[in-house]
């Protein structure tokens, strides 16, 4: 049973919608707690007083590609990130594999930092793309967590083998890591080896737990309308071959 794209994406806005505003004056009642978005504004709290840094990945995805929407789950989260500890003794990093990503994330740090009104204590460099592949990418990476005072890596976006790579930098220094990518090979490597793996849908659950926007959180909710919504689709479509037969 194959539904047009269309329906399912005017479906999904009109849960938007409507969660927008039947949930505005108890907008979390519908969350279920995740231990990684917990531990993470934890371990940003304690960065701020410890003046240690926190370094945010955005993964090598592109933002005409599917990788899209893991790139701006991390644009989201970079985005709380700096508005809690752009004005601590060391600012969080970015980093990122690809350039329109890289001016998407130095775009969310100065708007954060003008809201936060510091904006001369923003810098260019606060993001920075460290490699165009994969690989690369990675590499370039490792020397701001090896070398940055760095507390924890929130690795959120677009990953695969080189997943590995970054939380292992991140033990070594006995920092915290938290993993999310929309890549199955990226998300069995954070199970692995991450302190917090986001699993499936969870990093698109981002912009809810860590933003409490009333938009994010209404899409949270209109996404698990939409996995019932699948799960009753496959359900009817396995049992139509049985009342066929009679």
């Amino acid at each position: 049973m194959n539904l047009p794209a269309p329906l399912w994406i005017g479906l999904c806005l009109a849960l938007i919608l409507i969660f927008t505003f039947w949930d505005r004056d108890n907008p979390r009642r519908a969350l279920r707690s995740i231990p990684a978005f917990r531990q993470l504004r934890r371990t940003i709290e304690l960065s701020v007083e410890d003046g240690s840094r926190l370094q945010i990945s955005l993964g090598g995805g592109t933002i005409l590609g599917p990788e899209a929407a893991a790139a701006f789950a991390g644009l989201t989260l970079l985005r709380q990130v700096a508005e809690i500890a752009a004005d601590s003794d060391q600012p969080p990093l970015a980093t990122t594999g690809d350039g329109a990503i890289l001016l998407l994330a130095q775009d969310t740090l100065r708007t954060s930092y003008r809201r936060l009104n510091i904006s001369d204590h923003y810098q260019g460099t606060f993001a920075q793309t460290t490699g165009l592949t994969p690989f690369s990418y990675a590499g370039g990476a490792l020397p701001l967590i090896l070398d940055h005072n760095i507390s924890a890596s929130a690795l959120v976006g677009s990953f695969s083998e080189e997943a590995g790579l970054l939380t292992a930098a991140t033990q070594r220094t006995g920092g915290f890591s938290l993993g999310g990518s929309n890549n199955l090979t990226g998300q069995a490597i954070y199970f692995a080896s991450s302190d917090q793996p986001l699993i499936g849908e969870e990093l698109f659950a981002t912009g809810a737990y860590m933003a409490a926007d009333p938009t994010h959180l209404a899409s949270a909710r209109a996404q698990d309308v939409l996995r019932w919504v699948v799960i009753l689709l496959l359900v009817v479509t396995s049992l139509l071959p049985l009342f066929a037969l009679q």
